[in-house]
């Protein structure tokens, strides 16, 4: 048994699948779950997860901006409320829902924004029914590839910080046409 233990090793050694190549891949495993993780840009507040949290560039000349989510989660047993949204980016923060007019696509301020048990509330961009939260008064104009914080308020699950990643969304359109 200790002949063939030594053996195996000694084909180890041979072939370049010593230390320093079992080293560097731990070190690249470690790496990439480290990427991976970095990547995820998701956040938990109790029973709630809040996926990736994005803005999308501001048009030239508005000093409004818009905040959305991939997915806004709630995973427990009891319903809770989005109830106020607050940054040092913007004056202010609203609540936002999207819904049709008619033919035409208008956005209203709401109190909250209702998360029933065990749903997901959609928080994308564009959409009838759609929520996201509308940046009033922006200290800056938003551009690709910028980061800053908000503070989300949950009625029952309290208060959340949250990084938000400014991008153009896929499909090219930073602000879909909609009216107040």
């Amino acid at each position: 048994m200790k002949n063939a233990m030594r053996s195996k090793w000694q084909c180890i050694q041979k072939t370049g699948f010593g230390w320093g190549f079992i080293g560097g891949g731990l070190l690249m495993g470690f790496l990439a779950l480290s990427l991976s993780q970095a990547h995820a840009h998701d956040f938990k507040q109790g029973d709630l997860v809040i996926d990736h949290p994005y803005a999308t560039p501001s048009l030239a000349g508005t000093r409004n901006g818009s905040v959305y989510f991939k997915g806004l989660r709630n995973r427990g047993g009891q319903a809770d409320r989005l109830i106020a949204a607050k940054g040092a980016v913007a004056e202010r923060v609203e609540l936002h829902q999207m819904q049709m007019d008619g033919q035409v696509m208008r956005m209203r301020e709401v109190p909250a924004i209702e998360l029933p048990a065990r749903t997901e509330v959609n928080m994308r961009h564009g959409g009838a029914g759609t929520h996201h939260l509308m940046l009033q008064g922006l200290k800056q104009p938003l551009k690709d590839g910028d980061r800053f914080d908000l503070e989300l308020v949950f009625e029952k699950a309290g208060t959340r910080r949250v990084n938000v990643w400014v991008q153009t969304p896929r499909s090219g359109n930073a602000s879909p046409t909609h009216q107040h």
